[in-house]
């Protein structure tokens, strides 16, 4: 047996608004930063629990101080305990009564929570000498189901849905292990499309992703109609016909504004519209896929809780769902999340615009492939070029595909010297 006896906080700020890196029609100038955590146990086996959440700068140290809440559910705890019922630990984390008044699921405190769940899965993936998404392809229906906290989606998904779903799934599951070992996953890039960028650099890098091997890349709207019919111009051929261009708009637009400018893009054949409006706004994104299909809306990467995914998918106010690593609580949420949309037979497109979050999500969307929906078709997890060398299991993607991880552990983990190297000091208060 095994007890956690140490806890660890960082806050990890990395400098990216100096090239604009990251930069979008709501934020200008961001600060790509993690609010990290570090669990370890007593024992000799060596193995550590890592895990964060994805922040641009400011306000790291708010969603620090969250996670640090959770310390007397950690330290000192057994850790076969915690980590044996993974849906217990859930629940005793996501349902104090008096944190869950901060949310409750949902702001802050719940990514804390995620945080802490990320890292007790990367210490279970270690222990088992299995990367995250072979540890979860081989957990039984039954055990993935009491993951799931199913309270408030049973109108939509009962626990015997989700167990149809992954037993319907389960015959294939090697077949699926060999060719994502084989084949990889599909990828897009974003890269080439942060709005910060002059035109040069957006033609250098979308002539640049096609030769990489990308099917898709990804271009952020919304400041200016008319320097986005410019971009888009440019993009489109820079890179073809054949190759597909999403659009961001970063919560932007009003309703009735985001149908009018989209419309002005539409002659660019846009594999998806995402984040038109408020990302809680689940009848004004359902407005605007009306108004604008057959083009899809893609949403997902603010929805803070497996409920409110729910409604966008009964409303059918989104076509392509795109789960976060760190929005949500954790690995559990994620999974409800996967299940919903199998469930409605949307495909997953997972955010992957942040530092670590590449790294973490590529176990989420393989997990989906083998063991829940069964299928890659119409589905790509983001991937953008930044920050990758600050990870002990950094991505690899090669020809527009990500390379299956084979290290165990979920990917959370930073180096110690990039965690040293960018800890944040907050400036010195004036002396009266």
């Amino acid at each position: 047996m095994s007890t956690i006896v140490e806890m660890s906080t960082h806050d990890v700020r990395f400098p990216t608004s100096t090239q604009l890196d990251g930069s979008d029609a709501m934020n200008l100038d961001p600060d790509y930063s993690a609010a990290y955590v570090r669990l370890r146990m007593d024992g000799s086996d060596g193995h550590e629990g890592h895990g964060f959440v994805f922040t641009i700068g400011r306000g790291t140290d708010v969603q620090v101080a969250a996670i640090e809440a959770l310390r007397p559910y950690l330290v000192g705890v057994e850790v076969e305990a915690l980590l044996d019922d993974m849906g217990e630990t859930w629940r005793r984390l996501v349902h104090d009564s008096q944190l869950r008044w901060l949310g409750p699921e949902k702001g802050v405190m719940h990514m804390a929570t995620g945080a802490a769940l990320n890292a007790l899965w990367d210490l279970r993936a270690k222990r088992a000498g299995l990367p995250l998404w072979q540890l979860l392809s081989r957990m039984t229906p039954d055990e993935l189901v009491d993951c799931v906290d199913f309270r408030y989606l049973t109108d939509a998904l009962t626990k015997n849905d989700a167990l149809d779903i992954l037993r319907e799934a389960e015959p294939g599951r090697q077949t699926r292990t060999n060719l994502l070992l084989e084949q990889g996953y599909p990828a897009y890039t974003t890269s080439p499309g942060w709005l910060g960028y002059d035109d040069d650099k957006l033609v250098r890098l979308a002539r640049d992703a096609v030769q990489d091997g990308f099917q898709q890349i990804k271009l952020k709207v919304g400041a200016n109609v008319d320097d986005d019919r410019r971009r888009l111009a440019l993009a489109r051929s820079a890179v073809g016909p054949d190759i597909r261009i999403a659009v961001d708009a970063n919560q932007r637009w009003e309703v009735g504004d985001a149908t009018s400018w989209i419309a002005q893009l539409a002659e660019f054949d846009l594999a998806w519209v995402e984040e038109p409006t408020s990302p809680d706004d689940v009848l004004g994104h359902a407005t605007i896929a009306r108004a604008i299909a057959p083009t899809p809306v893609a949403t997902g990467e603010h929805l803070m809780n497996r409920v409110l995914a729910k409604q966008f998918l009964r409303a059918n106010a989104l076509q392509v769902l795109q789960i976060d690593a760190t929005r949500v609580g954790g690995v559990n949420e994620n999974l409800a999340m996967l299940l919903l949309a199998a469930r409605f037979g949307v495909p997953v497109c997972p955010h992957a615009g942040g530092v670590g979050l590449c790294e973490a999500v590529q176990h989420i969307s393989m997990f989906d492939y083998i063991a829940v929906s069964g299928t890659d078709e119409g589905r790509c997890i983001e991937f953008v070029d930044h920050l990758h060398e600050h990870f002990v299991t950094p991505v690899r993607v090669v020809g527009g595909q990500y390379l299956a991880p084979t290290a165990p552990g979920a990917g959370t983990e930073m180096r110690a010297e990039s965690l040293l190297a960018y800890a944040y000091s907050p400036p010195a208060t004036a002396q009266g």
